[in-house]
């Protein structure tokens, strides 16, 4: 019976954790979507730059509202350290997504905004999966274990 409830805690707080990690997500995709379209398409800019302006605010956005809200039991290991990181990993999702982009844009030579538009919502999928992953892993790290004392006798 431990054992279920064990099983059962830990996918109630992985569940609160995405969910969480979701909201977050959603108000950065909303931020980097739309900026991405404006620039793009509004501003006339590139396809790689206007996707990588917006990436940019929207990282600043969810870090502060996963370190704060989504990942605030976690341990803190300073401000620095977890932004330098978790603005190195959104690199990384970032790249992702510009791969997809840049292939769309550049190798197939699709420069409509619905390929623009599938383009960016494959690359932000893929590097959201990295993203969730790698934040949990390297950033926003467990709670570190209470260390158990035994009586000497």
């Amino acid at each position: 019976m431990q054992l279920l409830t064990r099983v059962y805690q830990r996918i109630a707080a992985l569940v609160h954790e995405l969910a969480k990690f979701g909201t977050i997500g959603a108000l950065a995709f909303v931020i980097d979507y739309g900026g991405s379209n404006l620039l793009r398409f509004g501003l006339d800019l590139g396809p790689l730059v206007s996707k990588a302006i917006p990436a940019v605010i929207a990282t600043t956005l969810a870090y502060f509202g996963n370190r704060f809200w989504t990942w605030r039991d976690r341990q803190q290991s300073g401000l620095r350290r977890e932004y330098t990181l978790f603005f190195a990993l959104n690199g990384i999702g970032l790249l992702i997504a510009m791969l997809v982009i840049g292939f769309v844009d550049y190798t197939l030579g699709l420069k409509d905004p619905v390929s623009y538009n599938i383009a960016l919502i494959i690359g932000t999928a893929l590097g959201t999966l990295f993203r969730f992953w790698s934040y949990k892993k390297w950033v926003f790290l467990a709670p570190s274990a209470e260390p158990e004392y035994t009586e000497v006798r």
